[in-house]
């Protein structure tokens, strides 16, 4: 879900939509240049998220083998040029990841393009583990700066709504 909602805000940008207030990518799926590569398919050791497995995963979502020249527009964020005026971003990823080269490749786009990212690397973390081992101190961690930063993010863009409400003052047409 991270690499569709990064692929989102990257059309709504494009095409002057409401942009959301920030993008929150949990071990997105940015890339699918590198799982072209065969040799990453050893070892398969990976508990989650494979490099077989991923093949499929963009084989099925891209109607296509990954890799190859032209892929469909928004389809795979990590290969758009220029990252700027997006939202500010939030991005974690295990160091075991099998996507962690592309997660981290894209935060650092993201911030040379002048995009507030904030990447949260979990050591010895698989992909998803937020989703399954989600009592356990690393993840919770995780969990709660994800959290203080999307309420930070939140806050601030309230903040800036209120203030325009309270400018506000209604006029009476006759």
């Amino acid at each position: 879900g991270g690499g569709l909602a990064a692929a989102a805000c990257q059309r709504l940008y494009d095409e002057h939509g409401p942009l959301p207030r920030a993008q929150w990518l949990f071990c997105p799926m940015l890339d699918d240049r590198p799982t072209a590569d065969r040799r990453r398919d050893v070892p398969r050791d990976r508990p989650v998220a494979n490099n077989e497995q991923t093949r499929f995963a963009w084989t099925s979502y891209l109607g296509q083998a990954p890799g190859k020249e032209h892929v469909p527009e928004y389809a795979v964020p990590a290969r758009r040029v220029d990252l700027s005026g997006l939202p500010p971003a939030w991005l974690s990823t295990g160091d075991i990841e099998l996507f962690y080269e592309e997660i981290c490749s894209y935060a650092r786009r993201l911030r040379e393009a002048g995009v507030p990212a904030q990447l949260e690397i979990v050591e010895g973390a698989p992909h998803a583990i937020e989703l399954w081992a989600f009592d356990i101190d690393v993840v919770k961690q995780m969990l709660a700066s994800a959290r203080a930063w999307l309420g930070h993010n939140a806050i601030h863009d309230l903040a800036g709504v209120l203030g325009r409400v309270a400018a506000y003052e209604p006029r009476t047409v006759t």
